[in-house]
């Protein structure tokens, strides 16, 4: 039976923890299962490239479209990924991660790690999830978690077939975390190869510690590390200051994406007390980005001062609005056209879902949709349509009426 999110059509909208030294050495990596072979992809007959559609300038009648029900019983969903078959892997946060294929949801997860994942706060378990883009070759996948004593675990396992051998794991890097909140765990491939991680600045409140600006500690931070030419992983040599760090002054990044066409990295960034916000590292970028936090809240003063050079987000949106924390999204790039190269968000607590146009060097933003659920995350599979998971263990997909 079919069922639909109620949704509220409304008029535009203006926009709107604690780290610690330098993380512990890292763990032996050596997965101890290889898994069995992967099924390939079919074959394809060979293309010429094309140009994609160009990116829309307006925003669709958000009247005529819906997020239309895919599937439930889902257990605290909070990520979304497909793979080279066109699955849905799909994370619960308790340590679970579920298989999606033709509507149908498996029964038992692909892999269950409740045994090493600490969930103990509402901020904390098992959080990211990554698929190497070899994935139809090797196997590989990377997920973020809190373990052992809160601290933030990025590990690779090795998928078979229809299972994965929890026993697999290589733990390639482990971060202290002195608070139980504020743990970021986004993970995203970039177009170039590499593995970006989001971490927020450790937790408490108003980052005491001032992680966030600190450039000794990897908490408030985008990191980017080369999983592919050493073991546990290389750094690039491009990166901006010689070791993980990537971008700063984060305060708890919750979902970030590459735009599959442009490889623009959108962050969505949990806000104090007053405002949320949504960052952009632009692709060609050199890294080195500071987004301010906590001389800043958004666009907004917080501690005040702070460096020059500190980037304002491309949208914000105040808490006297209703809403509580941001959740990123993705740039649309499937089936309807009138919705290309829009960049969709939304609210965890209202449940509203905004757009985002570029256009030239400024951003068109407007409220689109007023769901009646509360978004965990956002998800995009490999034919570039968008997905939202919900705290009560739903999926839907954006889809016209």
């Amino acid at each position: 039976m079919k069922r639909f999110l109620i949704l509220l059509i409304l008029p535009v909208l203006a926009c709107n923890g604690l780290s610690t030294p330098s993380p512990s050495p890292t763990e032996p990596a050596s997965p101890t299962s290889t898994g069995i072979a992967l099924p390939q992809p079919p074959p394809t007959t060979p293309t010429s490239p094309t140009e994609p559609p160009p990116a829309t300038t307006t925003f669709p009648n958000s009247n005529a479209y819906e997020w239309r029900f895919v599937v439930d019983g889902l257990e605290r969903p909070i990520d979304l990924q497909p793979d080279p078959l066109g699955r849905l892997w799909i994370v619960e946060k308790l340590g679970h991660i579920h298989l999606l294929q033709n509507g149908e949801l498996t029964n038992e997860p692909i892999i269950n790690i409740e045994d090493r994942v600490n969930d103990e706060s509402n901020e904390m378990g098992l959080l990211g999830l990554a698929l190497h883009p070899n994935f139809a070759q090797n196997g590989f996948f990377y997920v973020n978690y809190t373990g052992a004593r809160g601290d933030t675990f990025i590990s690779r396992f090795t998928a078979g077939e229809n299972s994965v051998d929890s026993n697999s794991e290589a733990i390639l890097l482990r971060v202290k975390q002195p608070y139980p909140n504020h743990n970021g765990g986004t993970m995203n491939f970039g177009p170039d190869g590499y593995l970006y991680i989001g971490l927020g600045d450790g937790g408490s409140g108003g980052d005491p510690e001032g992680n966030g600006q600190s450039l000794d500690t990897l908490l408030g931070k985008i990191l980017r590390i080369d999983v592919d030419s050493a073991q546990p992983y290389a750094i690039p040599a491009d990166n901006p200051f010689g070791d993980e760090i990537w971008a700063y002054g984060l305060r708890n990044p919750w979902r970030m994406s590459f735009d599959a066409v442009t490889g623009d990295l959108y962050i969505g960034d949990v806000g104090q007390g007053e405002w949320e916000e949504i960052d952009i590292i632009p692709a060609g970028s050199r890294g080195g980005e500071n987004f301010g936090w906590n001389y800043r809240e958004g666009a907004h003063d917080f501690e005040g001062g702070g460096p020059a050079g500190m980037i304002d987000p491309i949208a914000e949106y105040s808490h006297n609005e209703g809403g509580c924390s941001v959740t990123g999204g993705y740039v649309y790039r499937g089936s309807m056209p009138e919705w290309n190269g829009i960049y969709l968000y939304g609210d965890y607590c209202t449940g509203q879902v905004w757009g985002l146009i570029r256009s030239g060097e400024a951003w068109q933003n407007q409220l689109l949709f007023d769901t009646d659920v509360t978004i965990t995350s956002f998800g995009q599979d490999k034919n570039g349509e968008v997905y939202i998971l919900t705290d009560g263990g739903d999926v839907y997909i954006l889809a016209s009426k």
